[in-house]
C-alpha cells in the first residue's frame, strides 16, 4: 500500500479545507516545494498534489510550483484540479506530474479522458472519484452530478481506467476515520481497481485498516499537518 501525503495549493499556498469548503482554509505553510522536501527527506517516494484555484477556474493554475516540486525532489507526484483541456494535461505532464487525475472532466467529457488514455496510456490517469453520499461532486465538489459512484468506475474501468482516487467528502479534513465500508463495496464490485482511499485518515490505526482492505494507496492530508501522524511515523511504515 502506497502512502501518499497531500499538499492542496490555494494562492500558491499548502493549505487544507474541510470537507471540500473553501471557505474553511486553513494556511500550513506558504512554501509548499519546502513541504515536498520534508516528505522526501522523511522517505516519502509520493505526492498527491491538487491545484484548488484550478479545481475551481475550470483551468490548470499552480502548474509552476508543480515544475518546482518535480524539478527539486525526486517525488513521484500525481496532479489533480482544473484539468480540462489537451492544453491543460500537456502542462501538466511537461511539468513532470506522473499522474493526472481525472475529476470533472471525467463525467463531463468522456471523450477527452478515453483520448488522454490512449495518448499518454491508462496508467497515467487517474479517475477521480469525489463522493458526497454515493454520488460524484464536481467542480471543486461545489456541484452535484447526479452521478453514481459505481456507475462512473464501470464506466471506465470497462475502457481499461486502473486507477480510482475515492475521497469521501463527509469525511474529508474531519479527522474522524475514512469511509471504510465504501471503499470495500468499491473493491467488492471492482476488485480488479487500484483504488487510492482518501478523506478522514487520522491515525497510524486507520492506514492499518485500508491495508487489510488492500487499497492501493492512502492520501494522507490534515493528520500530517495537525500532527495526528508524524513523519517519522511514516517512514517507519514499510507499506510502500
Amino acid at each position: 500500500m502506497r502512502l501518499i501525503p497531500a499538499i492542496d495549493l490555494i494562492d500558491g499556498k499548502c493549505v487544507r479545507l474541510t470537507q471540500g469548503d473553501y471557505h474553511q482554509k486553513k494556511v500550513y505553510n506558504e512554501n509548499p516545494v519546502e513541504v515536498a522536501k520534508e516528505f522526501e527527506e522523511a522517505g516519502i517516494q509520493y505526492l498527491h498534489l491538487v491545484d484548488l484555484d484550478g479545481a475551481k477556474s475550470g483551468h490548470v493554475v499552480n502548474h509552476e510550483i508543480l515544475g518546482n516540486i518535480t524539478h527539486q525532489t525526486n517525488l513521484q507526484v500525481d496532479f489533480g484540479g482544473g484539468v480540462k483541456t489537451d492544453e491543460d494535461i500537456k502542462k501538466v505532464f511537461d511539468h513532470g506530474a506522473r499522474q493526472v487525475t481525472c475529476g470533472s472532466i471525467a463525467v463531463k467529457n468522456r471523450e477527452a479522458v478515453l483520448k488522454w488514455m490512449d495518448q499518454y496510456g491508462a496508467n497515467r490517469l487517474i479517475l477521480g472519484a469525489d463522493v458526497k453520499g454515493r454520488e460524484i461532486a464536481i467542480s471543486g465538489w461545489t456541484e452535484t452530478s447526479g452521478v453514481s459512484i459505481f456507475d462512473l468506475v464501470h464506466r471506465y474501468t470497462t475502457e481499461g481506467l486502473n486507477y480510482v482516487i475515492c475521497t469521501d467528502i463527509a469525511t474529508d479534513g474531519m479527522l474522524t476515520g475514512p469511509n471504510f465500508e465504501l471503499y470495500k463495496e468499491l473493491l467488492e464490485t471492482f476488485p480488479l481497481i487500484q483504488l487510492i482511499a482518501s478523506g478522514g485518515v487520522s491515525s497510524v490505526e486507520d492506514l492499518k485498516k485500508l491495508k487489510t482492505l488492500q487499497v492501493e494507496g492512502v492520501i494522507i492530508g490534515k493528520a500530517i499537518y495537525e500532527g495526528k501522524i508524524t513523519l517519522e511515523q511514516l517512514s517507519n511504515l514499510s507499506y510502500a
